[in-house]
């Protein structure tokens, strides 16, 4: 059977191109590097060549791969304005979205830019916020779509799971720990879990935990960190360098999971639509559809 050239692969080339290398490209793509690693290899594999170098200092193709990426972007363009332009049905409606701050940005901004683009009748209108809000907004149906955080052993069965993170205890350098009293603690607001957890499970045992700075921006909770004002608790993919991931004396904290959830009233094409999009972005199948 002839090869097929996958139009997630020829988006990962072409983002590499443009973003200046595999690292970059993923976080565009909103992708793991392996998983970027993964699209070119078995374009590779599939075409029976090298399309990357993989040598610092130098262009990050080959031949083959310059003349790839012409190929590429002819083809993605195509394959744009073929999904503009042949719809049966256009789209209309509106899409109610809350998302977490993490989230707001990158990869899924790019995705809703697109997805506006080739929809023009469909309002997407998005909140960022908490994710317990996120989670009581779509219980309520005042969103139709969720992209949020929750722990990793409380997802839904019509989740659509877009990875998982591990949570840690971070603090800066400089700050000493004084086990001897109630450990100083930088936390989201009352709409987070992370916090609900750490009150629960950290603030149960010697020395405690006193809360000394509360800040619903992802942001104000980096700076105070820096800071030394305390210690907090981040998700891998958010601790920067400069700080340092502690255990003792603090319980080991539940894995997370990101994922797009669904309001159970949600009934437009365009919800599911959506969801689609972000679905065949980050290469993983829809779980949830809407009818």
């Amino acid at each position: 059977m002839r090869t097929r050239l996958e139009i997630g692969a020829l988006q990962a080339l072409c983002a590499i191109a443009d973003q200046g290398g595999v690292t970059r490209a993923a976080a565009y793509l909103a992708l793991s590097q392996s998983a970027v690693s993964h699209k070119i290899k078995r374009l590779e594999e599939g075409l029976g060549c090298t399309l990357l170098t993989r040598r610092t200092g130098t262009t990050p193709f080959t031949d083959e791969g310059e003349r790839l990426l012409g190929y590429a972007r002819r083809l993605l363009a195509l394959h744009d304005e073929a999904l503009l332009n042949l719809g049966q049905q256009p789209l209309t409606g509106r899409i109610r979205l809350g998302m977490t701050e993490d989230i707001s940005g990158g990869g899924l901004a790019r995705i809703l830019g697109r997805f506006t683009r080739r929809h023009p009748e469909v309002s997407v209108q998005a909140r960022v916020g908490q994710s317990l809000a996120i989670a009581t907004r779509l219980a309520r149906d005042e969103l139709d779509i969720g992209i949020l955080q929750v722990f990793a052993h409380q997802t839904l069965s019509t989740d659509l799971v877009l990875g998982r993170d591990a949570l840690h205890w971070v603090k800066s350098p400089d700050l000493a720990l004084d086990l001897s009293r109630p450990v100083p603690f930088l936390s989201f607001d009352d709409s987070c879990f992370y916090r609900h957890w750490a009150m629960e499970a950290a603030q149960s045992q010697p020395p405690g935990l006193t809360t000394v700075l509360t800040c619903p921006s992802i942001a104000g909770i980096l700076s105070a960190l820096h800071a030394g004002l305390g210690v907090g608790l981040l998700h891998a993919s958010q601790i920067p360098p400069g700080l340092e991931v502690i255990d003792a004396p603090f319980p080991a904290p539940p894995a997370i999971a990101h994922v797009v959830r669904v309001s159970q009233q949600a009934r437009e094409r365009a919800v599911g639509a959506l969801v689609d999009e972000i679905a065949a972005e980050l290469g993983r199948p829809a779980l949830t559809r809407v009818a």
